[in-house]
Formats: structure tokens, sequence, C-alpha cells
């Protein structure tokens, strides 16, 4: 897991350019979490939970669903999008 103190001037510049986007999600708030070793990224609409099934796109992606909604996104090569 990184560090806050590991980050550069660049890494600033690159957050803002998500910022535009991430408000327009459809939810207010997101828990992130980012496997380097494995290049999977976790992002959660709910507090981390339990999902009761999931479905894998064809794009890789993993939609968790819990019951009818959906409760995160699993990225797979998350560092080459």
């Amino acid at each position: 897991m990184a560090q806050v103190t590991n980050l550069k001037a660049g890494d600033f510049s690159r957050l803002l350019k998500a910022v535009a986007q991430l408000v327009r999600f459809p939810v207010s708030k997101m828990w992130i979490d980012y496997d380097e070793e494995a290049d999977v990224l976790y992002v959660s609409f709910r507090r981390p939970q339990r999902a009761s099934d999931s479905i894998l796109r064809d794009d890789g992606i993993i939609v968790r669903k819990r019951g009818k909604e959906i409760v995160g996104l699993t990225i797979l090569d998350a560092s080459t999008r």
C-alpha cells in the first residue's frame, strides 16, 4: 500500500483530471483500494462488504452485487486502462 508521503506534484495533477468524472458519478461516497501486485482496483459504493453475486464482463470488470443492488466494481489490469 502506498504511503501518503510518497505523493509527488504530478500525482495531484492526475487526480485533478479524475475529479470531474468522480463528482458526476451517481454515488456520493466511494471506497477505493488498489492492489499493485495483482494490478486490481476495487471500488465499493457502500462500505466494503461481501457481494452475494458477481458478473464478469467481457471488458475485465467484475460487477459486484448484493441482491439487485450494485455494491462495487473490481477492475482487472487497472494500470493499463
